[in-house]
C-alpha cells in the first residue's frame, strides 16, 4: 500500500516540480519521448496485467499502467492533461490502497490470492467483496469514481495536440481501458462472484470495525472526487498555473 499509494507518486511529483519547472526547454525536448515511453507502459502494463493470476499482482501491473497516465499527462505540457495528472496520482494513491486493502484481507482469512483458489466470497464477507468490486471499478475508470475523472482529465489536454504523435498516443492509451475492464471484471468475476470454491471458505468472517474504518475512508476521498471534482481542480490550479507560465517563457522568441 505504501509503494504503490504514496512512493509511486514521488516521481511523478519529481517530473513535475524538478524535470519539467526547472528544466522546460529540456521538457519541450524530450516531450515526445515521454509521452511514446508512457504509451508503452500504459498498454503494456495492461496486458501484463491481463496475464495474472494472482490478484497482488494484478494490483501491482496495473499501477505500472495507471502511473503511465501520469506520464502522459506531463509529457503534453499543457495545462488541463498537467492537472489530469496531478489527480491521477490523488485517485491512484486512494484507488491501488484501497485494492491492497481489499487482497490483503481476502489473503488474511483464505490465506491465498489466487483466483483459481477464490470464488463466491460475496456470500461470506460481503463488505470485503464490495470494496474489492468498487476499487477495481474505480480501477477501470467508472463514471462516479476518481478514476474516470483523472484519466478523462488527462485524455481531454492530450487531445488538444493538433500533431499526429499525440493523437495516436492518446487514441492507444483510450483504447488500454477496454484491456482494464477485462481483466478487472474476470478477476472480480472469478474471485467475487459465482460458487464457493473451497468449503473452507463458508466459516470466514467479514471485516471487523477498523477494517472497515479504513476502507470507508479510502472510498470516502475516491467518491467525493468522482462526483465533485472541481474543489480538486481549485486546490491544484494555481501550482498548475505557476509551472504553465515557467513552461511558456521557453516558448518566447
Amino acid at each position: 500500500m505504501f509503494l504503490a499509494g504514496i512512493s509511486m507518486k514521488l516521481g511523478g511529483y519529481g517530473c513535475l516540480r524538478v524535470a519539467t519547472y526547472l528544466m522546460p526547454e529540456a521538457a519541450h525536448v524530450y516531450a515526445p519521448y515521454i509521452i511514446l515511453l508512457a504509451t508503452i507502459a500504459i498498454i503494456y502494463g495492461a496486458f501484463a496485467t491481463m496475464m495474472q493470476t494472482d490478484l497482488k499482482y494484478i494490483n501491482a501491473y496495473s499501477s505500472v499502467s495507471h502511473c503511465g497516465f501520469v506520464l502522459l499527462g506531463i509529457g503534453m505540457l499543457n495545462e488541463t492533461a498537467i492537472a489530469g495528472a496531478v489527480m491521477q496520482m490523488i485517485s491512484h494513491g486512494l484507488m491501488t490502497a484501497l485494492f491492497f486493502a481489499a487482497i490483503g484481507m481476502i489473503y488474511e482469512r483464505t490465506h491465498t490470492r489466487l483466483v483459481s483458489q477464490l470464488g463466491g466470497l460475496l456470500k461470506v464477507m460481503p463488505f470485503i467483496s464490495t470494496i474489492f468490486i468498487i476499487s477495481g471499478l474505480c480501477s477501470l475508470g467508472l463514471p462516479g469514481f476518481s478514476g474516470f475523472v483523472a484519466e478523462m482529465t488527462v485524455f481531454m489536454g492530450a487531445w488538444q495536440h493538433p500533431e499526429m504523435l499525440y493523437r495516436i498516443a492518446t487514441i492507444l492509451s483510450c483504447a488500454s481501458i477496454v484491456v482494464t475492464a477485462v481483466y478487472i471484471l474476470r478477476a472480480a468475476g472469478k474471485s467475487i462472484m459465482g460458487p464457493i470454491v473451497n468449503e473452507h471458505h463458508l466459516s470466514l468472517g467479514d471485516a471487523t470495525w477498523n477494517e472497515k474504518s479504513a476502507a470507508v475512508l479510502l472510498l470516502s476521498g475516491i467518491v467525493v472526487i468522482g462526483i465533485a471534482p472541481f474543489w480538486l481542480n481549485e486546490l491544484i490550479s494555481p501550482d498548475v498555473n505557476g509551472l504553465m507560465v515557467n513552461i511558456g517563457r521557453t516558448l518566447l522568441p
